[in-house]
Formats: structure tokens, sequence, C-alpha cells
């Protein structure tokens, strides 16, 4: 059973990777890594309980929030062309 939706994720994220290559617009592409990202969170999860080690999931979480933050910090800089917070200028000081 693990063992088939290892191979469903990894034929899904084959997919995925062939749409951040391919895709028309820089947004598609951010939205496929995000999704490879998901199916990697799902395959360290799957592949911990197939080899019986269920700690991966403790990992899987660390990755999921680390996939999160990352995809907002490229959606921030293609948006605003910073990662800063823009409260202050440089003058202020």
């Amino acid at each position: 059973m693990f063992t088939a939706a290892t191979l469903a994720i990894l034929a899904t994220m084959l997919l995925t990777i062939v749409r951040a290559l391919l895709g028309p617009s820089i947004y598609d592409r951010i939205l496929a890594v995000n999704s490879f990202g998901t199916k990697t969170v799902l395959l360290i999860a799957v592949f911990g309980f197939l080899t019986g080690r269920p700690d991966f999931l403790d990992i899987a979480l660390v990755y999921a929030l680390v996939n999160f933050v990352g995809t907002i910090a490229v959606l921030k800089f293609f948006e605003y062309d910073d990662l800063g917070s823009g409260a202050y200028q440089d003058d202020d000081f």
C-alpha cells in the first residue's frame, strides 16, 4: 500500500517538474515549485512509514514550514522587488 502511494507521489512529482519548467508565467512556475514541495512532504512522510520510522513525520512538518515561508518570500520578492518590510526608508535615520 505504501509502495503504491510512493510511486504515485513520484509520478505526480515528475508531472509537477514538467509544469515548473514549461509554465507560461512566473506565477505558474512558483505554484508548481510549491506543489513539488508539498509532494516532497508527502513523500517523506510515506517513506518514513514505509521504512518503519514514523519520526520522519517531524522532518516532513519542518520541511512544510520551510516550503511555506519560502514561497511567501519569493512571491513577496516578485511583487515588490524587495524582501524588506518597507516600514521605513534609509533616509529616516
